[in-house]
């Protein structure tokens, strides 16, 4: 341990290091503003925290700089990507209303609002997406500031930007972290690039209603990709969003409102009949084909609620005197010790080779016919493939729901006929936003999902499941999002309250991770997102609701 008061030690990724006076900004220990391929720096990682090159060192400390390139700077990347747009928004239009409401691939859809009307031209875009370019090209400092709570809450009501003070009523901090660019001042949902220059790929595209600002991704930085529209879930964020504002809850500070008022288990049901609905047109969907369709496949990534959705759809065809059983993929497993490999050597669970695809397609391809078969079950605790005499023979009339994240990749029901099949992709796609210009992001929202159910059925703490979650991520990507687009229908399963709920159980599994965790960075902007909600109990939360599956006592079994 290094005590020597007058200076402290910075060892670097490589293994070097060096000594600097105690209080020196990150910024000062930078080679150069750019890596040699050039990639700006944005933050760094001190000791597993993700902080802003302004970051004054206080301790000895182990440093690794971050560029687009990385998952935690292409974070900083793109969350000051918006704060730029959104300075650009309220210096040239003060009178319209900019949100950026969710991620579309590598881009943020948004939308510009005058009087509750959309505004967005194309004459529109290009004045403020040349107001970026010319803000980048000054390099003016972006500067994190801590000022007193009473003066972060007068600035935002003079400037009539309530979303941001109807976040801060429900706290109480003696000081607010914002960041200021001359005159335009945000709060602080994370860190920022220090300097505007750091930020000069982007692009603006019109889609309808609103706009989407693309930036680069981490893999390909900094070239940004052709922009590719996701209609269906497009569609679904549009829904959710116009539902949202029906009930005057767009951001955390209006479900805090409810709270407060002691509405929240009115608008829990009311969320939850929103899903019952939806489920019940998809059911009517479903059978108003009955004399064509008899395979219903739903897939989704992790911790979507894929199997409480088919559980409910189930109960939905039955009322529409259907009679529909239930295969899970998962029952098809190869035996552990055939798990394919991912390439760090770990067992890849999201590879569509864990799935025995020949027993498979040779069970539905026979039960297409009119033949029986015995049904295996997979033995997670022995990672064995069992069978206990579950023997399957369909009728002419009845359907098979069969529920798995690869069910819309082809390969998996190849055996099927194509016109007898009804595809669903279920998702958790929040429309909540902390503010107008800083969104939640959906991955964490399953991320939190996931902790919370992972600790309650599977023993996992936290820090395992935040380990395995850059591997699901990346076999998400690999073999469940290029098939999203395949499917008949979509559903959303987010909840606008559930994170309010979840953040009593999930904020002491949190907690356990500490600063000599690789997962720290993580650990800790869960916990800040978190911070924003008041938590709710979990009572009202109906058993059969899709959050029970992740926080236990459900009204069905797993």
């Amino acid at each position: 341990m290094h005590v020597d008061g007058d200076s402290i030690k910075v060892t670097f990724q490589d293994g070097t290091h060096t000594t600097c006076p105690p209080q020196t900004p990150v910024r000062e220990l930078l080679p150069a503003p750019a890596t040699p391929n050039g990639l700006h720096y944005l933050g760094a990682l001190v000791n597993n925290d993700v902080v802003s090159l302004s970051y004054p060192l206080e301790v000895d400390s182990r440093v690794r700089f971050l560029t687009m390139a990385d998952s935690h700077g292409w974070r900083i990347y793109r969350r000051t990507a918006a704060y730029l747009l959104a300075m650009a928004a309220r210096k040239l239009y003060p009178e319209a209303r900019l949100r950026v409401e969710h991620s579309l691939g590598s881009a943020f859809y948004c939308n510009f609002e005058v009087e509750g009307a959309s505004c967005v031209i194309e004459e529109t875009l290009k004045h403020i997406e040349e107001y970026m370019h010319k803000i980048v090209a000054q390099a003016l400092p972006i500067e994190r500031r801590k000022i007193f709570f009473s003066d972060a809450i007068k600035h935002f009501r003079e400037q009539k930007q309530d979303d941001k003070y109807n976040l801060l009523r429900f706290r109480n901090p003696p000081k607010i972290v914002v960041y200021r660019c001359g005159d335009f001042l945000d709060l602080a949902h994370g860190p920022l690039a220090d300097n505007t220059a750091a930020v000069p790929h982007f692009r603006l595209i019109s889609y309808p209603p609103g706009f989407v600002i693309q930036m680069p991704e981490p893999k390909i930085a900094p070239t940004i990709p052709p922009f590719e529209p996701q209609p269906h879930l497009f569609n679904i964020f549009q829904e959710y969003k116009q539902w949202g504002r029906v009930l005057g809850v767009r951001t955390v500070g209006d479900l805090n409102e409810i709270s407060a008022r002691r509405e929240i288990d009115e608008f829990i049901h009311i969320a939850e009949a929103f899903h019952e609905k939806k489920l019940g047109s998809i059911a009517d969907m479903i059978a108003e084909h009955r004399d064509r369709l008899r395979w219903i496949l739903i897939a989704g990534p992790s911790s979507s609620g894929k199997t409480t959705f088919a559980k409910r759809l189930a109960v939905h065809l039955r009322v529409n005197g259907l009679r529909p059983i239930t295969i899970s993929v998962d029952d098809y497993f190869v035996d552990r010790e055939k798990t394919p490999r991912a390439e760090d050597g770990q067992p890849d669970y999201e590879n569509i080779a864990t799935i025995d695809l020949d027993l498979l397609n040779d069970h539905l391809q026979r039960l297409d016919r009119g033949q029986e078969v015995e049904v295996p079950h997979f033995n997670f605790a022995r990672g064995r493939r069992e069978y206990k005499g579950r023997r399957v023979q369909l009728t002419a009339d009845q359907m098979v729901i069969i529920e798995g994240i690869h069910s819309l990749n082809p390969r998996l029901t190849e055996a099927l006929p194509a016109e007898r099949k009804f595809r669903i992709y279920v998702n958790a796609l929040t429309q909540l936003n902390l503010d107008n210009n800083n969104r939640i992001s959906t991955t964490d929202n399953r991320l939190v999902r996931r902790m919370v159910r992972d600790n309650m059925f599977r023993g996992n703490d936290a820090l395992k499941t935040l380990a395995m979650w850059p591997n699901v991520r990346r076999g998400e990507k690999k073999w469940v999002f290029p098939f999203q687009q395949q499917a008949d229908i979509a559903f959303n399963s987010a909840l606008d309250y559930e994170l309010a709920v979840l953040k009593p159980m999930v904020e002491p599994l949190l907690a356990e991770v500490k600063p000599y965790h690789e997962q720290y960075a993580d650990a800790r902007r869960l916990l800040e997102l978190l911070s924003n909600f008041v938590s709710v109990p979990a009572g009202p939360v109906p058993p059969i609701s899709i959050l029970r599956e992740f926080i236990g006592r459900s009204g069905f079994r797993y």
